[in-house]
């Protein structure tokens, strides 16, 4: 089982051989992102502006429309392709692989199997094993985000809010959720893992990897309700390799301003000042996105 599961480099050492496993050389290219923000786009000038204020990467979606929500138009991602010099990702349905047969012709860089997208197929997930490009997988838990490992995922993206909210409650939620069973793992003798792995539902071996790891074996990004510098500093100290911001980020008479500022939040995550400076003149980072408590009387 060992050829089928992730890779260490975060030490220096792997656990598998990338020579001979491909899957560890797309967990390779997924730490390619690391430390980084990904910005979700709908078109190719908030690609441009995404670029400009430091994003690692770009994942195009659909822009908003009402019915079924699908994989982006292939002509739309061509032209980001075209405009910009960061990676590219685009979405598809969960257990669509048709979809992710498209996007990986068109050449995008990364695949997200988004289930915040129309689901494709209820019961089965893509086998990410049977792409050459790395794939992206939402996960709540420890146990959902290890079998997304074993079917192929070269990255796990935390999920909290899914609505665009800008609330960011259920992501600390979900991180924290994934970082504790980590820690109590890491606690557990041998013959106590087998028993963990039956409860969260997850490959043994993978399990065996991430105590031996202390982590995630493969990037860790956090998603859903992180509209401010500082909600993107929460995520990295709380662990997590990275964020993705949503489209409500252009939502601003600033975009630029916003994204290069949740950047530098990232990218200096343990510094208050900086955070502090990057905090500053974001008077309308929040327009449109303030939660209001049903039953609060506020």
């Amino acid at each position: 089982m060992a050829e089928d599961g992730a890779v260490t480099v975060y030490s220096g050492s792997a656990i598998t051989d990338a020579k001979k496993n491909p899957f560890s050389i797309k967990v390779g290219i997924a730490q390619m992102l690391r430390g980084g923000a990904i910005v979700e786009v709908t078109t190719v000038d908030q690609a441009k502006i995404a670029e400009s204020a430091g994003a690692c990467c770009v994942i195009v979606s659909e822009p908003d429309s009402r019915g079924i929500s699908r994989m982006p138009d292939p002509a739309l991602i061509k032209e980001i392709k075209r405009a910009v010099s960061i990676p590219v990702m685009a979405k598809s349905r969960v257990g669509h692989f048709v979809e992710a047969q498209i996007l990986e012709t068109v050449g995008v860089d990364y695949i997200d199997e988004s289930e915040l997208l129309a689901i494709a197929d209820e019961d089965h997930f893509i086998n990410k094993h049977n792409f050459r490009v790395p794939f992206v997988c939402g996960a709540r838990d420890l146990g959902e985000a290890l079998r997304r490992v074993r079917e192929g995922a070269a990255m796990i993206r935390t999920q909290g809010d899914l609505t665009g909210s800008g609330n960011i409650v259920d992501t600390v939620r979900s991180v924290r959720k994934v970082m504790g069973d980590i820690r109590v793992l890491n606690n557990m003798d041998e013959d106590e893992v087998f028993a963990f792995s039956k409860k969260i539902a997850a490959p043994y071996d993978i399990v065996v990897q991430t105590k031996q790891m202390a982590r995630l074996p493969v990037v860790h990004f956090a998603s859903g309700g992180i509209v401010t510098p500082a909600d993107a500093a929460i995520m990295m100290q709380l662990g997590c390799d990275g964020i993705f911001l949503g489209p409500e980020v252009f939502n601003c008479s600033d975009p630029y301003k916003k994204v290069w500022a949740i950047v530098q939040a990232v990218r200096n995550y343990n510094d208050p000042h900086v955070l502090a400076k990057a905090s500053s003149g974001l008077e309308d980072a929040m327009a449109g996105l303030n939660l209001v408590r049903a039953g609060s009387g506020n």
